[in-house]
C-alpha cells in the first residue's frame, strides 16, 4: 500500500441527493473536533465515544468513508480510555477534514 501524503487533497464524491447537506455536515464535524478537544482536557471518554460512534454511522452515508473509519477508531479508543490513541485519531481527523475536496456524482 502506498504511503499517504498528508498534504494532498482527498477527493470525496458525495451523492447528488446529499450535496446541499454537506456544508452543515462539515460544520458539525468542526464542532465535533472542538468537542473532542474539550473532552480530552477533561478526560470525558463518554462524550468522545459518543462522537466517534456518531461519525462512524454518518460518514459513509454522505460519501466520507474515512470519516467513518476514524469515528470507529475514536469510539474504540475512548472505550479503552486510551488518551494517546484518541489524540492520534483526532490529529488524523483534523488532517482529513482539512484536505477534503467535495465532488458530486
Amino acid at each position: 500500500m502506498a504511503e499517504e501524503k498528508w498534504d494532498e487533497k482527498i477527493k470525496v464524491y458525495v451523492p447528488e441527493y446529499a450535496i446541499k447537506l454537506i456544508p452543515n455536515f462539515i460544520k458539525n464535524r468542526e464542532k465535533d473536533i472542538k468537542n473532542i478537544e474539550d473532552s480530552l482536557k477533561k478526560e470525558d471518554f463518554e462524550i468522545i465515544e459518543r462522537i466517534g460512534h456518531s461519525m462512524k454511522g454518518s460518514g459513509a452515508i454522505y460519501g466520507f468513508d474515512r470519516l467513518s473509519e476514524v469515528g470507529k477508531l475514536l469510539e474504540e479508543s475512548a472505550k479503552n480510555k486510551n488518551l494517546g490513541e484518541i489524540k492520534n485519531n483526532l490529529e488524523e481527523l483534523k488532517n482529513y477534514m482539512g484536505r477534503i475536496e467535495i465532488l458530486h456524482e
